[in-house]
């Protein structure tokens, strides 16, 4: 019971040190610049100015830009969901001259980050006239190399015995995957589907250099709208609040789907 009890007091303390600068930004929000330059950054709201939401969602066109996000979000994760369950099934049951070194190569795109590769794609997407559309959003995040990896890794623990009994019966790949392969996995299809939503939600660096007008700007980029003058400072907070609000639901919601799918080892027959 001590032990049990000194656990949950440390994850209490590191919930508060995690949470705590969440708090501030909601505080900041709603604290009128004066009073916050006044008080001299106070650690609760004074005079409590409730409509920064609704000025921060007017006056940077929030509304416009959380379709964009919602439509960049789930082209984006229905691209990379697809992509890598393709990837995944053919390294492990489909048998290809360099096969490992194909693997070896995709997981290695994982160590570069996107500068290195950011003034090549955007040279790329204005030869194609793509600025300022969707498909330049969208194209360039359509696979992901660490849902090949963690895909791969859930079909891998799949059974030998029960990939056999499919062939005896007659079935091709399609139904392999989509009958077998996929519904053993999919805690961890569910949860790299998450983990793919969240990481499209959040882009900020590819959108503000491919977007140059307001109609085609995504969430994070609209934020940029928002007034820095000094009457106008608890608008930005206001705004990033407002952003977040569909991940922290995903991740409150979600929160076990997604730890089970990134725990789960492997499929037992």
């Amino acid at each position: 019971m001590i032990r049990k009890t000194g656990w949950y007091a440390l994850l209490g303390v590191l919930s508060l040190i995690v949470l705590f600068p969440i708090y501030l930004t909601f505080v900041r929000a709603l604290t009128p610049p004066v009073e916050f330059a006044l008080q001299d950054s106070p650690l609760y709201p004074a005079h409590p100015q409730w409509s920064a939401f609704a000025e921060a969602w007017t006056r940077a066109g929030l509304g416009h830009a959380a379709l964009q996000s919602l439509i960049m979000t789930v082209l984006i994760t229905l691209a990379q969901v697809v992509t890598g369950v393709l990837a995944a099934y053919a390294f492990v049951f489909l048998k290809f001259p360099f096969r490992r070194l194909l693997f070896a190569v995709c997981m290695a795109t994982m160590l570069l980050p996107i500068e290195v590769t950011l003034l090549a794609n955007v040279g790329t997407i204005r030869d194609l006239h793509w600025i300022d559309s969707m498909q330049a959003l969208v194209l360039p995040f359509g696979a992901s190399a660490f849902g090949i990896f963690l895909l791969r890794q859930a079909f891998a623990g799949i059974p030998s015995e029960i990939k056999d009994a499919s062939r005896l019966d007659g079935h091709g790949h399609l139904h392999l995957l989509f009958l077998i392969a996929v519904p053993l996995t999919r805690p961890v299809v569910a949860s790299f589907t998450l983990i793919a939503a969240l990481g499209a939600w959040g882009q900020y660096l590819w959108p503000r250099t491919v977007v140059e007008s307001s109609e085609a700007a995504t969430l994070q980029v609209a934020l940029r709208g928002l007034s820095f003058s000094a009457n106008d400072l608890n608008l930005l907070p206001a705004g990033a609040l407002i952003t977040a609000v569909p991940v922290l639901f995903l991740l409150i919601v979600f929160q076990r789907q997604i730890v089970r799918g990134l725990t789960a080892g492997a499929v037992k027959g």
